[in-house]
């Protein structure tokens, strides 16, 4: 089973989940289809499996980083390694919270996260939402940023900031009054960098998560 999981994993990786079928699978392992079902019921259960499998290494990931004195340093933790994980993998971001109504990693991982609230005074409505925006933080950015690139940056002819600069000058030349807010940031869009972005979006998640805590 780990080495059809291993499979699944690097063809997804390799081009999404368009690639995983059971006949792609059956090839990359030098087997024929049919021995496939041996292990699963078929393309759903896989991909299941493959999604499982890759956040169980995430769980691992994280319960070995949960271990500071602050529950808000450990959710810091915690969600950028989740994040790290979904901006490697564009196809585990929109599958991360499908399977969480049965016992596996997604529900786990959901589980540890809202386990760091539980050392806070907060309501359980409170801890509720609280997880659930550090979530959409998380996966909302990564998805984004595991978006193919537009095919000018795919194939060289542009790179990644002469793209952002094309769409920056177009903002420098609207009418500053009548768009002011887009004005004044278009020089922090301009070449921006992404991981920062969701950084500071999650560091103000987790600011006013510490305020209504009063930690």
């Amino acid at each position: 089973m780990e080495a059809v999981l291993t499979a699944a994993v690097a063809l997804l990786d390799e081009a999404g989940e368009s690639a995983l079928t059971l006949r792609a699978l059956a090839a990359r392992l030098g087997t024929g289809v049919g021995s496939i079902y041996w292990y699963v019921s078929g393309k759903d259960d896989l991909l299941d499996r493959a999604i499982d499998h890759v956040l169980g290494g995430v769980l691992t990931a994280v319960e070995g980083q949960t271990t500071s004195g602050d529950p808000i340093d450990d959710l810091r933790v915690m969600a950028v390694t989740l994040f790290d994980a979904i901006v490697d993998r564009p196809w585990l971001g929109a599958h991360f919270m499908q399977d969480i109504d049965v016992p596996g990693n997604s529900l786990r991982l959901y589980e540890e996260l809202g386990r760091q609230t539980l050392r806070l005074d907060l309501t359980p409505r409170q801890r509720f939402h609280a997880v659930s925006a550090i979530v959409g933080v998380v996966v909302g950015n990564a998805a984004d940023m595991g978006q193919e690139p537009p095919p000018e940056v795919l194939d060289g002819s542009v790179d990644r900031d002469e793209f952002l600069g094309r769409y920056a000058e177009a903002w420098r030349a609207l009418d500053a009054e009548e768009f002011p807010f887009v004005h004044d940031i278009v020089d922090e869009f301009d070449g921006h960098d992404d991981k920062e972005q969701f950084l500071a979006g999650l560091e103000l998640t987790l600011a006013g998560l510490r305020l209504q805590a009063g930690a």
